[in-house]
């Protein structure tokens, strides 16, 4: 009988492509709604995660915000957000739209005081047992906050120039806080930069290769040459990227999006000797508007097809939202349990 592993060896097995003990499982995002209804008074998403037995913690590098009306807060970052029904708040007015505008913008700083004390504390408090994942960005997320989303799509085409200046940045500044990360002992980190939508990539090909496939790579090898392993996610329609975002040196990709048309059985096929993979059980539709029965079978072909072999981290196919139906969330916990331990039996 093969001894039981750690969370943290768990995931750091899966991600050198290796087999654990059992398929690990944690979540990008819980909301507070399922957490409460599964663990009545748990305060966190990660004291949720340690009370029922998820493998990985998460923390983000801390960036101040500003309350400026009701609902609406400005960070650090210069972008405002309106607060939503979930947790995480939109997008609602960025500082750059012109190269004029750039010229004249400082990102926040990578080494001010108090930047890595949530992951200093997660790390003192779970680093032992658990992967202490922290999330940073590659080239698409930071460019659309300060930019906005719909500006940002335009000026691909209209003016490549600050798009590009834009991702050179990000990539600089992400490779900094790395660098801090990793002095403090964090192992793994993820980029949350989605590329597209359930139909395609937001950009062609070729701008992607143009625009930001070369910062993706820098920042890539940055994270691995200090040592971190990197799980990237995007959603979406992928296909037509997806040997750029695999060359880049990503160690996992998540969450190989079902809804959008991605087949997991086909990425497994084609690359599943060079990453890892994480997902991918329907949180859009299944896990929202369908039952335990049905959740509990798309589990098991989730495990079937991704699990042989290793480099498999079980989860949802993005997260677990506020119309996730709690029920549903544990019927993927049940089966994990059930059927998740090496040698499969599925």
């Amino acid at each position: 009988m093969r001894a039981e592993l750690s969370g943290k060896e768990r995931i750091l097995r899966v991600l050198a492509r290796q087999e654990p003990d059992r398929v690990p499982h944690f979540e990008w995002s819980i909301d507070k709604k399922v957490r409460a209804a599964l663990l009545p008074g748990c305060r966190s998403l990660n004291e949720f995660a340690v009370k029922m037995g998820l493998d990985a913690v998460l923390a983000d590098p801390d960036f101040a915000r500003q309350k400026i009306a009701s609902g609406l807060w400005r960070t650090e970052w210069g972008y405002t957000i309106q607060e939503s029904e979930e947790e995480h708040g939109v997008e609602v007015d960025s500082p750059i739209h012109t190269m004029g505008d750039f010229s004249r913008y400082t990102p926040p700083d990578p080494q001010a005081a108090g930047r890595y004390a949530t992951i200093e504390k997660t790390l003192a408090e779970h680093g032992k047992t658990h992967a202490v994942i922290v999330h940073l960005n590659d080239v698409f997320s930071i460019p659309r906050y300060l930019m906005g989303y719909e500006n940002l799509l335009m000026a691909i085409a209209a003016e490549p120039e600050l798009v590009s200046a834009l991702v050179t940045m990000s990539v600089d500044v992400n490779l900094a806080m790395a660098r801090e990360v990793a002095s403090r002992g964090v192992e793994i980190v993820y980029t949350g930069d989605d590329f597209a939508g359930d139909t395609g990539p937001l950009m062609s090909p070729a701008h992607f290769r143009e625009l930001f496939y070369p910062g993706l790579c820098r920042v890539m090898k940055g994270y691995k040459d200090l040592g971190l392993r990197v799980i990237k996610h995007t959603d979406g329609m992928i296909w037509p990227l997806m040997d750029m975002i695999v060359d880049s040196g990503i160690d996992c990709l998540d969450p190989i999006d079902p809804v959008a048309g991605m087949d997991l059985a086909e990425v497994k096929r084609k690359f599943g000797r060079r990453i890892a993979l994480k997902g991918n059980v329907d949180c859009s539709h299944l896990m929202t508007l369908g039952t335990p029965a049905q959740v509990s079978a798309a589990t098991r072909d989730a495990l079937r097809i991704g699990a042989p072999g290793g480099g498999f981290i079980l989860s949802s196919s993005n997260s677990i939202h506020s119309s996730v139906k709690p029920e549903n969330y544990m019927a993927l916990l049940r089966t994990l349990k059930e059927h998740g331990t090496y040698p499969l039996r599925v």
